[in-house]
């Protein structure tokens, strides 16, 4: 018995969103995309042009989310969330509410509180909630968790994570360097993926955060340095440079007691390095599946959801310590002494 495809509303079409769309066009078997909510007409203009080169009628759009979930709930399985960060909960909560099952572009919200809040209305709604953040649902990052997690390598001693781009200008203008809705800069956008995988990867809370955060002449921040000890005791450092030359990339190192483990904040290369070995050996990972057909796979029971909220929980009471440090010129956060 073949199933029904999974009706689906996208909520923002900016050029990530449309990319995502281009990909799930190739999947009409399993996913049918109803209605879109966007606010801008050049924006929903782009989603037009690619059902049309496809031959396709494009979907209505309400950029209304309120009246799209009256009008549309009904016709819905689930939606798929690709808007400003600082949208993320209220839009989530919604849709959840709406008894929708969703997918999350990243990062999940911007504070701890909004992401208890959404954890909470996630339980009590019995919605599935995934984040996509592309470490987290990478082959690479979840099989190093399981490495780490089996003690094959001992504990862990410290971890150094980097991540690079040539941001500041790229996004000059854009939302993304707007305060108001983008939640943080550079460190809470492409340096939200090293947030996240590292505090996948590590499995535990930070109890010692300090931080320094350098806007240079942007209104947020393009430069940053965090250190952090783990409530195992490990240390760590991570350093986000948005305001380097054109390039992209990004490296994670945990230093364990029996080997050496290296992998990138997208989950682009893993390799491992042993006892007796001169030099890491470089792991075989499948072909990581996109992330809405990681969704369907967790939406049908096939696979364990890789990137649950409560990973999100933990970067975010990271991001709420970095923030309060940065603030304090770098003064030790303790976790423990504070709700975050």
């Amino acid at each position: 018995m073949t199933e029904s495809p999974v009706c689906v509303a996208m909520i923002g079409c900016g050029w990530m969103a449309r990319l995502h769309i281009q990909n799930m066009l190739q999947q009409q078997d399993t996913t049918r995309l109803v209605v879109v909510s966007e606010p801008s007409p050049a924006a929903y203009e782009g989603v037009i042009e690619i059902f049309s080169k496809s031959g396709l009628q494009p979907p209505p759009n309400e950029p209304d989310l309120t009246k799209l979930l009256s009008d549309y709930a009904d016709e819905l399985d689930a939606a798929f969330i690709i808007t400003p960060h600082a949208y993320h909960f209220e839009q989530a909560c919604a849709c959840l509410e709406a008894g929708l099952d969703v997918l999350l572009e990243k990062p999940m919200v911007i504070t701890a509180d909004e992401a208890r809040r959404l954890i909470e209305t996630r339980d009590s709604t019995g919605q599935l909630l995934v984040i996509a953040f592309n470490g987290s649902l990478s082959s690479s990052v979840r099989t190093a968790v399981r490495l780490l997690r089996s003690g094959e390598l001992g504990e862990i001693l410290s971890v150094n994570a980097t991540v690079w781009e040539g941001w500041a200008e790229k996004y000059t203008g854009h939302w993304k360097q707007n305060p108001a809705i983008s939640g943080g800069g550079f460190m809470f956008d492409t340096g939200a993926h090293m947030l996240n995988t590292v505090s996948d990867l590590v499995g535990e809370d930070f109890t010692h955060v300090a931080a320094w955060l350098d806007n240079r002449t942007a209104p947020v921040d393009l430069v940053g340095v965090v250190i952090g000890r783990l409530a195992s005791g490990a240390l760590v450092t991570m350093q986000a440079c948005g305001a380097t030359m054109d390039s992209l990339g990004s490296e994670v190192k945990i230093f364990c007691t029996k080997g050496i483990l290296r992998t990138g904040v997208w989950g682009e290369f893993f390799e491992v390095q042993r006892p007796g070995e001169t030099q890491a050996g470089t792991g075989f990972m499948p072909t990581t599946p996109g992330a809405w057909q990681q969704f369907l796979a967790v939406r049908s029971g096939q696979i364990e959801n890789p990137s649950p909220p409560e990973i999100g929980l933990r970067m975010a009471k990271l991001w709420d310590a970095i923030q309060l440090s940065a603030a304090r010129d770098g003064a030790m956060v303790s976790l423990n002494d504070r709700v975050l």
